[in-house]
């Protein structure tokens, strides 16, 4: 563009100055073929001495003029569409290297050049030249705008997504692979759109903190600038559902004492997180669908509809595909919602996790109980060879009420005696139920002896009783119980054999009859 400014000059003493369209052809490493010159018409005056020193001082130069009608240099709107006119009528050499000069003309000029070049209207490079200083010639750079060629600009760029993932994951170092990767696409689809986004995993994987996650890292990032409002759909049941999602007006029924804008429009400009969203009616369902599409919706017992702007993200554990094809999960809402899912591992499929979670646990209790928890390396050790194969049925809510607990009762060190007694808590509350709920075969027929049987033992005993009771004899007993085993030997007395095994627990076949 012709600088009606810095290319600005007459008589000799111009030569004394720094004119940026002349001196681009001053430099010996940087030959011109053909300069394409954009001016605006009000100037030919300059216009004719620019184009006569270019000749001077490269001959060779060949120089095409374009005039610009633009009424105001310093209006987007007017130079995007002056300078975008050109560029779409601009034919060039297919084997040109094309350098668009972004030195002179108006900083609105300047922006809309590097828009065009972005976006390949301009299939070139950007150059920039600078007078010279403190003894020093006059320079020229070129700026490829393909940022993989700056390593220290990709390098910023790794660190800010590194920070970014490190800020999705709560500055865990996780070192699951297939977690990480997972977390890697979360953060990059996070910063990129505002679809819908699903969550999906068993109960206590982290899915509402991971929401919240998402969000301070779009608020970080000011891409939002509402707040997040979390529902538990499980809390919403029958016609208030549809109330506190939506709203209501005054009198739309019975005790609507006054207008409720609802959780919908509470997240205008923000994000909403529907956990266990599952679990909504289908009605619910519906609205939500059309507030989605249409950014929009009629309260309870409204005319008229209101606006609402929001991203969503939501939770489940339930298979929603299965829950669809059953009729009870609204099929074009699971396709609205289905943009970006997301199936979050359980805790026992990350066992290399569990050691940057735990210290994670442990910095957690050492701020709540405001002194500094630790474990002994024995105790470390114990409990994180039981952790990597144990089956975190509550995923990560085990695990932190766990830690919890170990912390909360151990006033110096968790020691091995802590771990212990935490991992025996833990087993008994993963132990599966017994066939008879809360009729334990085992105790009814032992009372608190039960209580020194191995965990094997009991299980054991417990089928054993389990078929003495159902049997008509102690032989029956036996040979249901040994059928496999008596295959194999010459002669059988199972029930004898049965007798004996109940013996050892101070039990006889006709006790277990009667009960």
């Amino acid at each position: 563009m012709l600088g009606t400014t810095l290319d600005r000059g007459r008589g000799d003493r111009r030569w004394e100055r720094w004119r940026p369209t002349v001196a681009l052809h001053q430099h010996e490493d940087l030959l011109v073929d053909r300069l394409e010159l954009l001016h605006t018409p009000a100037q030919p005056e300059l216009l004719d001495t620019v184009l006569a020193d270019v000749a001077q001082v490269s001959p060779e130069t060949e120089v095409g003029t374009h005039p610009l009608v633009i009424d105001d240099p310093w209006d987007f709107e007017t130079v995007y569409a002056a300078l975008l006119d050109f560029a779409r009528t601009y034919r060039g050499r297919d084997d040109d290297e094309l350098l668009v000069h972004i030195t002179t003309g108006t900083h609105v000029m300047q922006i809309c050049f590097f828009l065009l070049v972005e976006s390949r209207h301009l299939p070139g490079k950007l150059l920039q030249t600078a007078p010279p200083r403190r003894g020093e010639p006059a320079s020229w750079s070129v700026i490829d705008l393909d940022l993989e060629r700056y390593d220290q600009l990709k390098a910023r760029f790794a660190a800010e997504r590194d920070e970014d993932l490190s800020f999705l994951k709560a500055g865990i170092a996780t070192r699951n692979a297939r977690f990480n990767r997972l977390m890697d696409r979360i953060e990059r689809v996070a910063l990129a759109t505002s679809d819908p986004i699903l969550l999906m995993g068993p109960t206590g994987a982290g899915k509402s903190q991971l929401a919240r996650r998402i969000f301070a890292l779009r608020e970080l990032r000011g891409l939002v600038e509402g707040r997040l409002v979390e529902v538990n759909c499980a809390t919403l049941r029958g016609d208030a559902a549809m109330s506190a999602l939506f709203g209501h007006v005054k009198g739309a029924f019975t005790g609507a004492q006054r207008d409720r804008p609802g959780l919908l429009k509470q997240a205008d400009g923000g994000v909403l997180f529907l956990d266990e969203i599952g679990e909504l009616g289908l009605d619910e369902q519906a609205m939500l669908l059309h507030a989605i599409e249409d950014q929009r919706f009629v309260p309870v017992g409204a005319d008229a509809p209101v606006g609402v702007r929001f991203s969503l993200l939501a939770g489940t554990n339930r298979d929603l595909r299965a829950e669809a094809a059953r009729g009870r999960f609204r099929e074009d809402l699971l396709a609205r919602l289905d943009v970006w899912t997301f199936e979050l591992p359980s805790l026992a499929d990350r066992p290399e996790d569990l050691e940057p979670n735990l210290d994670f646990e442990l910095a957690r209790q050492s701020e709540r109980l405001e002194r500094v928890v630790r474990m002994t390396a024995e105790a470390r050790a114990r409990f994180l060879t039981f952790g990597r194969g144990a089956p975190w049925s509550g995923n990560f809510r085990d695990l932190a009420a766990a830690v919890n607990r170990m912390a909360t009762l151990s006033p110096d060190r968790i020691d091995r005696d802590a771990v212990e007694e935490e991992i025996a808590r833990l087993e008994r509350a993963w132990a599966p139920a017994s066939p008879q709920g809360d009729d334990d075969r085992v105790r009814a027929a032992l009372g608190d002896a039960a209580d020194a049987l191995d965990r094997f033992d009991r299980v054991q005993l417990e089928e054993v009783i389990r078929v003495c009771e159902r049997a008509p004899s102690l032989s029956a007993a036996g040979r249901a119980l040994f059928a496999e085993s008596r295959k194999r030997r010459a002669s059988t007395n199972d029930a004898d054999r049965l007798r004996k095994y109940l013996a050892k627990h101070g039990l006889a076949f006709p006790d277990l009859r009667r009960a």
